[in-house]
């Protein structure tokens, strides 16, 4: 590996690290298939409903996100609530896959772009590169592309459920406050369509380590205007409990 003028763009594709998920203890045991929810209220309501038995919890010096194995309508599958940020969200997926997770449906807000309806659904098919993680897993680009076959079975599985959504580009940003008019104004003008701060992270990782994940978002602030909104957003638990059972159901049909 070679020095560059900036660290992030030195890549090294080595699949073994100093440390992994296996020199921790921690237990082998999500089912093939789960989901990642940013949203923990919504999941604590969700695994609730569905019978999830907590199996497991990712705890760190800050968070504690309890992992569950739910049934959804007879098959298992886990639940657990998204790390929020880049960094960690990547550590969450190498954990999940080191636990036996291949397959992931993950689900969750974005800052809409467009003028989009509060609780739109949007199936990213690629995303800008703007945070740091990624960058680990991939070499240096500009965007990172979704899984197509992913993208393509969440779609037929909302298609079956007649819930419309848009297909577009996402922007991954580390920097929640420094979202700039500027930065706004170039990220629209290149075709992103929503803002969140994990996407590019997430499937990067995933492709790095094999597994399959696709992505489903929900329009929550609205970005596109002159001033901000965020609509309320957050004080709408059922919207978010009903991206997450969109995405078990996806997840279900993979």
């Amino acid at each position: 590996m070679k020095k560059k003028t900036y660290p992030l763009l030195e890549y090294d594709a080595a699949q073994e690290a100093v440390f992994s998920p296996a020199d921790f203890d921690i237990p082998q045991v999500v089912p093939e298939k789960c989901v990642v929810a940013f949203s923990y209220d919504e999941v604590e309501i969700v695994a609730k409903r569905l019978g999830g038995v907590k199996v497991d919890s990712m705890d760190t010096c800050t968070a504690k996100l309890p992992l569950y194995i739910i049934d959804a309508d007879g098959e298992k599958m886990g639940l657990v609530c998204g790390f929020l940020g880049s960094a960690g969200a990547a550590a969450q997926l190498d954990e999940l896959i080191h636990q036996g997770a291949r397959k992931f449906v993950v689900c969750g807000a974005a800052g809409s772009l467009s003028e989009a309806p509060l609780g739109a659904i949007v199936l990213p098919d690629r995303a800008v590169r703007d945070e740091g993680a990624s960058f680990h897993y991939l070499p240096p680009s500009r965007e990172v592309e979704a899984d197509a076959d992913m993208l393509q079975a969440i779609a037929r599985s909302l298609e079956g459920a007649g819930v419309a959504y848009t297909v577009g580009k996402t922007w991954t940003t580390d920097g929640l406050y420094r979202e700039t008019a500027e930065k706004v104004a170039l990220r629209r003008s290149e075709g992103c369509i929503v803002v969140e701060m994990e996407a590019a992270a997430l499937m990067a990782a995933a492709r790095f380590r094999g597994a399959k994940l696709g992505y489903l978002l929900y329009c929550g602030d609205d970005m596109s205007g002159e001033q901000y909104d965020h609509r309320g957003f957050f004080d709408d638990e059922a919207l978010r409990v009903r991206v997450v059972e969109l995405a078990i159901r996806c997840c279900k049909e993979l």
